[in-house]
């Protein structure tokens, strides 16, 4: 009896627990796109209520029987002394609860038939009313009927779209396409509460330096070799970072900063894109992107931001929203940061999963971007029909949220990396201890040093040769015997050897790689290779398919052009003569340890700062209307502009009227004429200037040519990357369409190109002198 009356309490706890669940997961009227299912839900709820009310019926009837058989037994009587009858009280009283539970339960069981019989028919009332829901024709919402078809076809080809609610029917593809996406009109009938003026949002935190790096290596987290390289240069450079951050507060001097919350998505690390970086750091590979990416993440915390580091593609996900499914949908809330520093991976990665919301939002990322994206290959229907498309261009942003490791691409932003600074003592030091015969080869794998048998010679004659040649158990063949080759040296022991030699000598590969700068402020001459011709995109490999037109004349044209001799030799390897008379003068030659202030901790912080505060992509000033688009009656304001006293160019004109709020601030303003064979770039740097691309929308007006004395027969408004030009052998006039083609490289010998420069501050080329 007592067994029996053990399976029959278990039993009412195991009914009562799988309807606690059946109630427990199904909450009528929580989505308007699953009342089905909620309906059909409960009804299995009620079917367990009947269940269980039966049971517990039989479960009494049981009970009954086998208290009559008690009262009926011989045996039960003869064993009364041995069972007591207190023994069987407990199990009267849990008949008793048994008994009332199942009155209660078959209360419940009448008390939800009576609700499931008006939810249903509230459901027939709804489906009524999705069944009635019916393509609207509003001409605010071109693109909603056909948006509709698509999700006819298509919407179970991304679980996001369950996520959100569509099953199916013409009312959720309608509900989705209007509160989800904004393609489609507010449906009248949904139940939407009355917009309520938001309060104005809290005072944004302010930032303020810091004063210690030990968090930020704590978000950069642990499980690859490329953070713990990337922890450990950090750390070596910890004090240096401090240092600059004191002066660049006091230059400041006490300005308002808001705390930006900033996402470092790093791209090229992550599983999904292979990262080939990590096995490569203890084997000498390239580490120049992630030298720069530690210097970014650097930067932007002793600025005072807040930042979320990942180099998962898991991790991004969670930190965007990004709802379950294949990206297809929107994110699921607002984007909780006000800038996202990412690379080319990273910005694939976000497109794929982020949906509509990367249109939206992409104002606020920044690509670092080593070898920069011309504005050709950047503006995907011009990329296409001008054969400029390849496989890292036509994103269709702002050519300034590509940020390049040196200052080659005046369309990008200059990023930058920082090289160790050296005190004054260690600057003596170094002098002290030069060996002027020993030189050090810039290339830490084979291949680079495979066909130079012929420069090596030479270079034997004079000077000891050091390599720093990965390998791991045989010398590599491609290094000859009398080359004193240390292996993969640490970062530390590396500085130690440049330090000792008076050469760094390339032999044109890697390009634009961080070594050279380092090698040059630990005093070495860096001896280069010249290329004639140009390598480019269209005569190299290794340019092929990357988004720039851009021809490099030598290893490391910002070492040729913003340094020079005596610290940078530059010359024809193919030139036998050349070449040795180069090593015979730089033996001769004593130079000190130089670096650049844009190269310097304060440098890029200096930069960084300004680039924050003042970048906007959120907000384009919008192109004045073309000629076509103009009523005769409406006529043009004065320009602002006005002939420079030798009459040479153009210049912002003092009498001009309010400037607009522009950065760099339009006083910076000059506009030259290129010459045919020269990019704009070429055009402000031979003026000692720099091409500003922001300033192209206050020259590509008619009245600029006349200013400039250029004659004009005809004047078009075309997409092109070359325009404000003109065709001087026709006196044809061209201006810019496109916003985003507005360009400082490329040339045509057709056109002479209008072209806007501006100054920059002493050793900070991206900076105006009036830019902090």
């Amino acid at each position: 009896r007592i067994f029996v009356l053990g399976i029959g309490f278990f039993t009412l706890c195991f009914l009562m627990t799988s309807l606690g669940g059946q109630f427990s997961a199904k909450r009528l009227g929580d989505s308007p796109f699953t009342i089905r299912t909620e309906v059909m839900g409960a009804l299995e709820s009620r079917g367990v209520l009947r269940r269980m009310s039966d049971m517990l019926e039989l479960l009494m009837k049981r009970m009954d029987i086998l208290a009559r058989l008690e009262n009926s037994t011989d045996f039960h009587k003869g064993d009364e002394a041995r069972f007591p009858l207190d023994r069987f009280q407990p199990a009267a009283g849990l008949m008793e609860r048994i008994q009332a539970i199942a009155q209660n339960v078959s209360d419940i069981a009448v008390k939800v038939d009576q609700i499931l019989r008006n939810s249903l028919l509230n459901g027939k009332v709804m489906e009524g009313r999705r069944d009635q829901c019916e393509v609207p024709r509003d001409p605010k919402y071109p693109d909603c009927a056909g948006k509709v078809e698509w999700m006819r076809a298509r919407w179970t080809s991304d679980p996001c779209y369950a996520f959100f609610g569509v099953d199916g029917t013409e009312c959720s593809f309608l509900i989705y396409l209007s509160e989800v996406e904004w393609f489609c009109p507010p449906l009248p009938w949904r139940n939407r509460t009355v917009a309520v003026p938001s309060p104005p949002p809290p005072p944004r935190a302010q930032a303020a330096f810091r004063r210690d790096l030990a968090r930020l290596l704590e978000l950069i987290g642990t499980g690859k070799e490329s953070l713990s390289f990337m922890k450990k240069r950090i750390r070596h450079l910890a004090q240096q970072w401090l240092r600059a951050a004191r002066r660049l507060e006091e230059k400041l001097a006490g300005r308002q900063r808001d705390q930006k919350h900033i996402l470092i998505h790093i791209g090229f690390l992550t599983e999904e894109s292979g990262d080939v970086f990590s096995p490569r750091v203890l084997k000498g590979g390239p580490l120049g992107e992630m030298v720069q990416w530690a210097d970014i993440l650097a930067a932007l915390f002793m600025l005072g931001h807040s930042l979320r580091v990942t180099v998962s593609l898991k991790e991004l996900q969670s930190h965007l929203g990004v709802p379950p499914g294949r990206g297809n949908c929107p994110l699921t809330s607002p984007l909780p940061f006000d800038l996202i520093y990412t690379d080319y991976h990273g910005l694939q990665q976000m497109k794929q999963h982020m949906g509509l919301s990367f249109k939206k939002y992409r104002c606020r990322v920044r690509v670092v971007d080593t070898f920069g994206t011309e504005p050709a290959y950047n503006h995907e229907e011009y990329a296409t029909l001008r054969g400029y498309r390849t496989n890292w261009g036509y994103w269709n942003l702002q050519p300034a949220q590509f940020m390049t490791m040196f200052p080659h691409t005046p369309d990008n932003s200059f990023m930058g990396f920082v090289s160790e600074e050296l005190n004054q003592t260690e600057r003596q030091l170094i002098k002290a201890n030069k060996v002027s015969s020993m030189a050090v080869v810039y290339g830490k794998e084979a291949s680079i040093w495979k066909g130079k048998e012929k420069f090596l010679a030479i270079l034997n004659k004079y000077m000891e040769i050091h390599g720093t040649v990965y390998y791991e158990t045989q010398r590599p063949p491609e290094v000859p015997a009398f080359v004193k080759n240390h292996g993969l040296l640490p970062q530390h022991e590396f500085q130690q050897l440049l330090r000792k030699a008076k050469l760094f000598i390339g032999f044109g590969f890697p390009y634009e790689g961080p070594a050279p700068l380092e090698a040059i402020a630990n005093g070495c001459v860096f001896l280069q290779a010249r290329f004639n011709p140009p390598h480019s995109s269209l005569n190299h490999e290794f340019f092929r398919g990357k988004p720039t037109s851009r021809e490099v004349s030598s290893q490391h044209p910002y070492a040729e052009d913003f340094i020079g001799k005596p610290h940078v030799w530059t010359v024809d390897y193919n030139n036998s003569e050349e070449f040795e008379a180069a090593i015979k003068t730089i033996m001769r030659t004593e130079v000190d340890p130089y670096l650049p202030y844009e190269y310097t901790c304060e440098g890029m912080l200096e930069r960084l700062h300004a680039y924050i505060q003042h970048q906007d992509f959120c907000a384009t000033p919008s192109l004045p209307p073309s000629p076509k688009t103009k009523s005769p009656a409406m006529q043009s304001p004065p320009s602002p502009l006005a002939l420079s006293p030798n009459s040479t160019h153009l210049v912002w004109s003092p009498s001009a009227g309010g400037a607009p709020q522009a950065w760099p601030p339009v006083s910076s303003l000059q506009v030259w004429v290129s010459e045919p064979q020269h990019t704009c770039t070429e055009t402000c740097r031979r003026h000692g200037l720099v091409c500003e691309p922001t300033f192209f929308r206050f020259l590509n007006k008619e009245e600029v040519f006349l200013q400039l004395s250029i004659a004009c027969d005809s004047t078009e408004y075309e997409m092109n990357h070359l325009y404000p030009a003109v065709a001087e052998n026709v006196r044809e006039c061209y201006l810019q369409k496109e916003p985003l083609l507005f360009s400082c490289a490329g040339y045509n010998p057709k056109y002479r190109r209008l072209c806007p420069c501006r100054d920059f501050r002493p050793g900070q080329v991206a900076l105006c002198r009036d830019c902090l």
